[in-house]
């Protein structure tokens, strides 16, 4: 597929293969040209994939700071635990918001393992508002029937933060934010309006037309500012719309870590190094600090 920048179109970004506990992912953001969309600054497509029976993703305890992690999944669950002492499994079309603050240290594991299971969904990191970087760490598990949902002339949706179609998520987020999870059947449109500050698409099944040009699932399409995008079904297709407000300034990251000082992420390096951060209850293992 050849693409070239348009008058609605900033960018469109090709994710680069990376792994999660031992499962293979996407990874479109962050991304050398386009640190941030909103507050969204990691972006991992999990899957689709199958484990064998005995298998799963074993993601070990690890820290985070200044950072929320957002879980949703299409299929399968995973086994959500943290230093709060918070046990949650996620299963499709909820949402699991854990906001780091000062530092938080959690694990996802794939639970029951006396079946052949599936895992399918994304992983999303948003960074956290200068003025709450270092705050009390939390967490949040919406269940899929608390959030809104809209279905019209073949569209049909889910608002998982922010405000879309006239709908609002329950998910309470420090900055403005916008997701949705939007299912189209070949033949439809839809106008998705310039409500955010900063939005992109993401591609997940199908093939769409947009800005005069076909796209394949595995694309993030960074909207221009201020412009509407008129997104129309060339199959049967399933997007994200993600973004919100541009951030108050630029983000470090560094392996599991985010800060708007480079001293708060060599802090953390220490803190992690030093045995610092706070236990996950039931867990004995851990991710050592990487060398590099």
């Amino acid at each position: 597929m050849s693409w070239h920048q348009t008058e609605d179109l900033e960018m469109v970004i090709l994710p680069r293969s990376g792994d999660l506990g031992g499962f293979g992912v996407l990874r479109a953001l962050p991304f050398v040209k386009r640190r941030l969309v909103g507050p969204f600054i990691f972006w991992d497509q999990m899957g689709p994939g199958e484990f064998l029976t005995g298998h799963g993703v074993d993601i070990r305890p690890h820290p985070h700071i200044n950072l929320s992690t957002l879980t949703y999944l299409f299929d399968g669950a995973l086994d959500h635990r943290d230093s709060l002492g918070t046990f949650q499994t996620i299963t499709p079309g909820a949402v699991n918001l854990m906001t780091a603050g000062a530092g938080i240290v959690h694990s996802e594991r794939t639970g029951s393992r006396q079946d052949p299971s599936r895992l399918y969904g994304i992983q999303s990191w948003l960074a956290s508002p200068k003025h709450r970087e270092e705050g009390a760490p939390s967490f949040q598990h919406i269940e899929a029937s608390a959030l809104p949902t809209f279905s019209e002339r073949g569209v049909s949706g889910r608002v998982l933060a922010g405000s879309f179609a006239g709908l609002s998520s329950p998910v309470a987020y420090e900055w403005d934010t916008l997701y949705v999870d939007i299912q189209m059947h070949k033949g439809h449109t839809i106008s998705l309006p310039p409500e955010a500050e900063e939005r992109a698409v993401y591609l997940l099944e199908g093939r769409l037309q947009t800005a005069g040009q076909d796209f394949e699932p595995g694309r993030m399409l960074v909207i221009r500012p201020g412009r509407s995008l008129d997104v129309n079904a060339l199959t049967d297709c399933r997007f994200l719309l993600l973004g919100g407000a541009t951030m108050d300034g630029p983000r470090h990251i560094w392996w599991n870590f985010v800060a708007s000082s480079q001293e708060r992420i060599e802090q953390a390096k220490r803190d992690w190094a030093d045995g610092k951060f706070s236990r996950v209850p039931g867990e004995t293992e851990f991710i050592p600090l990487p060398a590099h």
